[in-house]
């Protein structure tokens, strides 16, 4: 190669460059070769750990998944009611009596001597009927009787003088007799005027308008100067009398119920009305049979009330205790209703799910009783998710993974405490920077 071309190319000669120049060229090449080596050792090691971190992360989510794909499940064991309970229906409360009071004779209201809220005692008259056109006839029938006496005594006395001459045979016995039958009709007819005049002083009686029984006057349907019809019944009354000594109460028991309760049993009554207050009654009959209407059986239920504390026509609640049935129970959150009918997901000792079909009996509320489908060492899950099928394997824990706790464990983490040591970064405040 000529001078020339070296000069382009700026490498000098070997024989004209000085040796310290090709001192420092080698240096410069072996630096340049331990360059290279070092950034191909750091290019490895970046390699490998971006191998290692992968096969971490997939390592973890892998795990994450398998972790994630198991179902958690919370379960419970049935029960068997050996306590019993209480059941609190509703009722209305009723006098022990309470009669609508009527007139029996038609007229007109005279006047009125108890109003409502009164307490009157048996036989104590409330009210007084004007009854002209009864009084009327009973003069009628007194007139008529006076009549009819008249007759008589004038059939009795010929009958006296034609037995005189039949003894004589100066009269025939037919006619004789003829004179017997008119004086016996005489005397039947005096009878019934007697009867009439009877029935009519009664009627006259019935003036007077009085309590039958003694209690309280809980309506007042009549004033001076209206129009009674005689019979005119229940929706015409003129007075409702109350006793409230003693109430009574009819509650309706439904049928699932109704076998456990019995006459004698004492029963809890509340108000609401009274607060605080709880009275004391006792089941003295209960109608023995359900009303195929409203599948309940009617139970009436005494109370005293000799304070008057509780008034007639008030809506009470009745309690109930019933004994226990002895039968299992499981809460109500525990049941799967499927096309197929209920169920229930009962876990075995491997974890697996099956479903098995229940029948039920008495709702409880928050449970619920089972007649037939699980026994009291079953496991049954509680509030199984729609997605739950036979077969499926399951994890038992004694709380939800994740839940309430581990979101406040997560928040606590990312709190700060004003002098930057948390896990999170802090401010001066302590609350964690957005």
């Amino acid at each position: 190669m000529s001078e020339q071309r070296h000069h382009d190319l700026a490498i000098h000669p070997i024989e004209d460059t000085d040796p310290a120049d090709l001192v420092r060229r080698r240096q410069v090449v072996r630096r340049g070769k331990w360059l290279a080596f070092f950034l191909l050792v750091l290019l490895a090691v970046g390699a490998g750990r971006a191998v290692v971190i992968r096969n971490t992360n997939a390592s973890a989510l892998e795990a994450g998944i398998a972790e994630l794909s198991k179902v958690y499940v919370r379960v419970t064991q049935p029960k068997t009611a050996d306590v019993g309970q209480t059941v609190t229906l509703p009722g209305t409360l009723q006098g022990y009596t309470q009669s609508p009071i009527g007139a029996r004779a038609s007229g007109y209201v005279k006047r009125w001597h108890r109003d409502i809220g009164s307490r009157v005692k048996a036989g104590e008259v409330l009210a007084e009927i004007d009854t002209p056109e009864i009084d009327q006839q009973l003069v009628q029938a007194l007139a008529a009787r006076e009549q009819t006496a008249s007759s008589l005594a004038l059939a009795t006395s010929s009958l006296e003088r034609w037995e005189a001459l039949r003894r004589k045979d100066a009269v025939s016995q037919q006619e004789l007799d003829e004179r017997r039958s008119n004086e016996q009709q005489a005397r039947a007819n005096l009878a019934a005027a007697d009867a009439n005049i009877v029935r009519l002083r009664q009627l006259e009686s019935f003036k007077r308008v009085v309590a039958p029984f003694s209690g309280v006057i809980t309506r007042r349907n009549v004033d001076v100067g209206d129009l009674i019809d005689a019979g005119g019944g229940a929706a015409r009354a003129l007075f409702v009398l109350t006793q409230t000594e003693t109430l009574r109460a009819f509650v309706s028991v439904p049928q699932s119920y109704a076998h456990l309760v019995r006459a004698g049993q004492e029963v809890k009554v509340s108000q609401v009305e009274l607060q605080g207050q709880v009275f004391t009654g006792k089941v003295v009959r209960t109608a023995s049979a359900i009303d195929p209407a409203t599948r309940t059986m009617q139970v009436e239920v005494n109370l005293p009330n000799p304070d008057g504390a509780l008034m007639p026509g008030a809506f009470i609640q009745v309690a109930l205790p019933l004994k226990a049935s002895q039968a299992t129970t499981v809460e109500s959150n525990t049941l799967m209703f499927r096309a197929e009918g209920i169920r229930v997901a009962v876990v075995g000792a491997d974890g697996i799910v099956k479903l098995r079909p229940v029948r039920l009996g008495r709702n409880f509320g928050q449970t619920v009783e089972i007649l037939d489908g699980v026994a009291p060492a079953d496991r049954v899950v509680m509030n199984p998710s729609d997605s739950l099928g036979e077969g499926d394997r399951v994890t038992v824990v004694t709380a939800p993974p994740g839940g309430r706790d581990g979101a406040k464990g997560g928040a606590a983490k990312g709190k700060g405490d004003g002098k930057g040591d948390g896990k999170g970064p802090g401010d001066p405040k302590g609350q964690p920077k957005a």
